[in-house]
C-alpha cells in the first residue's frame, strides 16, 4: 500500500504506539541526516510513517533540529499528509495543562534556523502563500477524528514559535499574549513552512504540557509536572490517529 500519512513526534513521543509490521529506514536526503530513522508500519492495515523530531533519545534540541531533512525524508517516502505533534505551553485561559489543541495560526519568533528549501545555490525560489499555515482539510479531519474517538480538543488558536531550548520569561509571554498567541512552543516553525514548500498537507496537534510563564495559577514550572502532563496528553494521540485512518 502506498504511504499517505506521516507523524512527526515531539517531546514525549519517541515511538508511536500501535504500529504493526514495523520497518526502520535511514533515508539519505540532500540536506543531511534526519533526526532519527523513519519508522514505517501499519495502523488498522493502513500505512503510516513516524519520525521522532528530537531523536529517539531526545538528543536534538529544538533550534538544532534538521527540519529540512525530516520533511524531505517523509516526502521522499511518499507521504502527502503530515501531522506535527508538538508539546507546548498554554497562554489562553482554556488552554491549560493536558489540553489538546488543533491550532489554525502561527507567529514565528525563531531566529538563525534554515527556514526554506530555497536556501541553497541554484534552488528555485518559491514564494509560498502562508496566510493559512495549516491545511484546512487536514485540520478538519483531525477535529472530526477526535470527536469520533471521544477526545476533547480545542479548535483553533495561534501558536507562537520561540527559539528554545530555554522556557520563556514572563515578559516574553506577556508580549506573545499581546501579539495574539494562545500557545507557545519551540518546534512549530519552520516545520510548517517547509511542509508547504513541499506541497504537503500539514496540521499540528498541540499537547499542552504546562501553563506558560505568568499564566494560569502562576506556579513555578516543574519539569516533573510537565512530563506527567505530557504523558497523559500524548496517550490521546493514537486514538485520534486511529480514528483519522478509519475514515
Amino acid at each position: 500500500m502506498a504511504l499517505d500519512l506521516a507523524i512527526v513526534g515531539g517531546t514525549g513521543l519517541y515511538q508511536f504506539p500501535g504500529l504493526e509490521n514495523v520497518t526502520r529506514l535511514s533515508v539519505d536526503t540532500p540536506y543531511g541526516a534526519a533526526s532519527a530513522p523513519v519508522v514505517c508500519g501499519e495502523i488498522g492495515g493502513r500505512p503510516v510513517a513516524f519520525l521522532a523530531r528530537h531523536g529517539e533519545g531526545h538528543s536534538v534540541p529544538p533550534h538544532r533540529v534538521n527540519y529540512r531533512a525530516n520533511l524531505w525524508a517523509l516526502h521522499s517516502l511518499g507521504a502527502r499528509r503530515v501531522i506535527g505533534v508538538n508539546a507546548v505551553g498554554g497562554i489562553r485561559d482554556d488552554m491549560g495543562p493536558r489540553v489538546v489543541a488543533i491550532p489554525d495560526q502561527v507567529i514565528d519568533y525563531t531566529h538563525g534556523r534554515i527556514t526554506s528549501f530555497c536556501d541553497a545555490d541554484g534552488a528555485e525560489v518559491k514564494h509560498i502563500d502562508f496566510s493559512e499555515p495549516y491545511t484546512a482539510s487536514l485540520r478538519q479531519s483531525l477535529l472530526t477524528a477526535a470527536a469520533s474517538a471521544g477526545v476533547a480538543v480545542v479548535d483553533g488558536g495561534c501558536y507562537g514559535a520561540t527559539q528554545g531550548p530555554r522556557l520563556e520569561t514572563r515578559a516574553e509571554i506577556a508580549r506573545l499574549r499581546r501579539d495574539g498567541c494562545d500557545l507557545v512552543g519551540m518546534t512549530g516553525m519552520p516545520e510548517a513552512a517547509l511542509a508547504r514548500e513541499l506541497e504537503l498537507d500539514y496540521a499540528c496537534v498541540a499537547l499542552i504540557a504546562n501553563w506558560a510563564a505568568g499564566c494560569g495559577n502562576e506556579a513555578e514550572i516543574s519539569l516533573d509536572e510537565i512530563f506527567a502532563n505530557l504523558r497523559d496528553a500524548t496517550a490521546l494521540v493514537p486514538r485520534i490517529v486511529t480514528a483519522l485512518l478509519a475514515k
